[in-house]
């Protein structure tokens, strides 16, 4: 009978047991490359911290009137990333919210985002489950290598997912060795 049943696995993004399964040769994987119709690239960066890199792609957002999400996924450091940020970008109105907070607060965050009250937005992953900012073309990602791929894909997935306006830039920042 097995050799009679055909299996078809479809999956937006492959999860990891499916992507191994097909890695170690148990299971075939086609991948469509194409991406739908009218979706705009994403510029994706992997690098290593660095100062003029990440003031860069902040200046380069707020001189097109855009917003930037910033992931930091340590709230014990959050503010001391955000303080960095405003360092490297005086200029910038920058929040900061993550699930420690209390749900009025980081409704007030994420609502003063969403009006453009601020350019930069320093968040845990909790963005992952966030709204769709029209301005926020530019998602900054620290020590990338200490999230998840799931993390990584639903923080980048649902802000990616635009058929209109300018590219979009998502930089996976690394420590520095």
């Amino acid at each position: 009978m097995r050799k009679q049943v055909d299996v078809l696995t479809m999956s937006a993004t492959p999860i990891p047991r499916t992507l191994h399964m097909s890695l170690v040769g148990l299971r075939d994987m086609s991948v469509i490359e194409t991406p739908p119709k009218d979706r705009i690239a994403i510029q994706t960066v992997v690098a290593n911290w660095d100062d003029k890199l990440i003031q860069s792609a902040i200046e380069q957002e707020l001189d097109r009137g855009g917003q930037v999400y910033f992931v930091h996924n340590r709230v014990d450091t959050i503010w001391e990333i955000a303080a960095k940020l405003q360092e490297l970008a005086p200029r910038s109105r920058v929040l900061v919210g993550h699930g420690q907070m209390g749900e009025g607060e980081l409704e007030k965050v994420m609502l003063k985002f969403m009006h453009h009250e601020a350019d930069i937005l320093v968040a845990t992953t909790i963005i992952e489950n966030g709204l769709d900012i029209p301005l926020c073309n530019t998602i900054l990602i620290n020590r990338a290598e200490r999230l998840g791929l799931s993390e990584l894909i639903s923080c980048v997935g649902g802000w990616g997912d635009r058929t209109d306006g300018p590219m979009r830039t998502c930089c996976c920042l690394r420590r520095s060795s």
